[in-house]
């Protein structure tokens, strides 16, 4: 590879780095303009880690033979079970342990592979292997995102030659940071969706992160508990709590946001979310959805639990359709993405006075007035109720037990 080459291919991978270009198309192309310009790479493979509450990172392949193996493959936790066993027997573990940043080896030419990955690249008739570890400071690492591993192989008979080593000692490090660059992208993206929610979390990375900047929507809003919270936690062990939430928020936020609303606030055991309600019908019946999906995963959920002998309960929800301000709140440099306003606190009211009724839903008369007749049928009063903070007294609904 002519040195005219490697500066135009490094520049290509800037450009595209900028572009934003996903990283399995940037190592597929890499390795194809490699190829055309003399450098015999015949497989290729780039990791790294993220900050996920689900992956531990990702890995991009690249071959230049047919396969049906996937260009990229989300990895679970390698620090446990078959994944810690996989991870601890490769070359990138063996790096790290040493605290060096590449390794060689000519696998064709008699050196011994003592990696399972680099006995399957010799089998297959292989003749070198390259390993590079770049590593980033320690002030600039994201969870266990600390740097950026990759692998290159040849079947070239003689192996990567003098010049083939220098071009990707020169090249991989730019890859390697285009490949930080879309990964932190993707990091951005999945801190604001599990924190603020989808839609909230799309808004703030537009740019909307200014103190005041907010939007008057009209939202169904719900607002749900989980009923005898405080005496479960007054009575059962202490590591019990958490994953007692973890289990009811599991199921009110999948019916949520199966249905097509948005969390934008988990309190405690309380949930706050939003449909948006440019259809009022559409965005009300989505609710009722959502609450029907709730109650059957509750219900499951706690046939697991009993047979655990672990401690249940139940959700009980509040239903309100209004104007709200959906938008930032907060101090200069901390804010907070929700929504405000009077309909928020009377949601919030009607949701309490279900364990006054005896009721596991209240539907306040504005949303029962905006859903679908068919539906609307479904209701029945449960009386008028003067809500602690609201001016006035309204009539609440529920849903008919004999229409369940």
């Amino acid at each position: 590879m002519k040195d005219t080459d490697i500066v135009r291919i490094a520049g290509w991978v800037v450009r595209r780095g900028l572009a934003g270009m996903a990283e399995e198309d940037l190592l597929r192309e890499f390795c194809e303009k490699c190829r055309a310009a003399g450098l015999e790479v015949s497989r290729a493979m780039a990791l790294i880690d993220t900050l996920h509450p689900v992956h531990e990172g990702r890995v991009f392949r690249w071959r230049d033979d047919a396969s049906n193996d996937p260009a990229m493959v989300e990895y679970g936790r390698s620090d446990q079970g078959e994944g810690a066993v996989a991870w601890q027997s490769s070359p990138f573990f063996h790096l790290l342990q040493a605290g060096e940043e590449e390794m060689r080896l000519r696998i064709g030419f008699g050196e011994t592979a003592d990696f399972p990955v680099v006995q399957e690249m010799k089998d297959a008739g292989h003749t070198d292997y390259l390993v590079f570890v770049h590593r980033f400071a320690d002030d600039n690492a994201i969870g266990e995102m600390d740097c950026v591993y990759s692998s290159w192989v040849t079947r070239h008979p003689e192996g990567f030659s003098d010049a083939a080593l220098v071009a990707l000692r020169r090249l991989v490090p730019p890859l390697a940071l285009a490949i930080k660059a879309a990964a932190l992208a993707r990091v951005a993206g999945t801190l604001v969706d599990v924190y603020l929610g989808r839609d909230a979390g799309k808004r703030v990375l537009s740019g909307r992160i200014l103190r005041g900047v907010a939007d008057r929507i009209d939202a169904v809003l719900w607002f749900s508990d989980l009923s005898g919270y405080t005496r479960i936690t007054d009575t059962a062990p202490p590591d019990e709590v958490i994953p007692l939430l973890n289990d009811y928020a599991e199921a009110v936020i999948t019916a949520v946001q199966q249905a097509g609303g948005e969390v934008l606030k988990l309190i405690g055991d309380g949930t706050l979310a939003i449909f948006r309600a440019e259809d009022p019908a559409k965005a009300s019946a989505k609710a009722l959805r959502a609450e029907a999906d709730m109650r059957e995963r509750v219900r499951a959920l706690n046939e697991r639990r009993r047979a655990e002998e672990r401690a249940v309960t139940s959700v009980y929800v509040g239903l309100h359709i209004g104007e709200v301000f959906y938008g930032n709140v907060g101090s200069i440099d901390r804010l907070d993405f929700t929504v405000v306003g009077p309909a928020v606190n009377e949601t919030s009211r009607i949701a309490s006075m279900c364990r006054s009724v005896d009721r596991s839903v209240l539907v306040s008369s504005a949303l029962a007035d905006a859903l679908p007749s068919a539906d609307r049928a479904r209701l029945v009063s449960v009386g008028r109720f003067a809500l602690r903070g609201v001016g006035r007294a309204q009539e609440l609904f529920t849903l008919d037990p004999e229409a369940l």
